[in-house]
């Protein structure tokens, strides 16, 4: 009597259940980035669209076409009156501000 007729009719499906048990263990093992990657993709830009604009002084339609990611932002924003920006994606939201010609654009809280 075979000890595994289950794997021999279905090797599939057990390649499949392999293949899933190490992706898990490496979603467990980089837990910490991927819980990190949300705030990234809008503090990255944030701050990529305020240098394009307020550095690089480019208009507002080019830069939002530089930043344009493969994951969509829900919410981009920018004043020009205070040099602001402000990028909103997957549930987080981050800002940049233009705070001169020898600094640059940095993070905001």
């Amino acid at each position: 009597m075979n000890r595994r007729p289950w794997l021999r009719r279905h090797p599939f499906l057990g390649l499949l259940g392999l293949f899933l048990l190490a992706l898990l263990a490496w979603a467990w093992q980089a837990r910490q980035a991927l819980e990190a990657f949300p705030d990234i993709l809008s503090a990255y830009t944030a701050k990529e669209y305020c240098s394009c604009r307020y550095v690089m002084q480019h208009p507002a339609a080019y830069c939002q076409g530089y930043v344009r990611q493969y994951l969509p932002l829900s919410g981009l924003r920018d004043d020009p009156a205070t040099k602001q920006v402000t990028a909103s994606g997957l549930g987080r939201s981050h800002g940049a501000a233009w705070l001169g010609e020898r600094v640059g654009c940095r993070l905001v809280e």
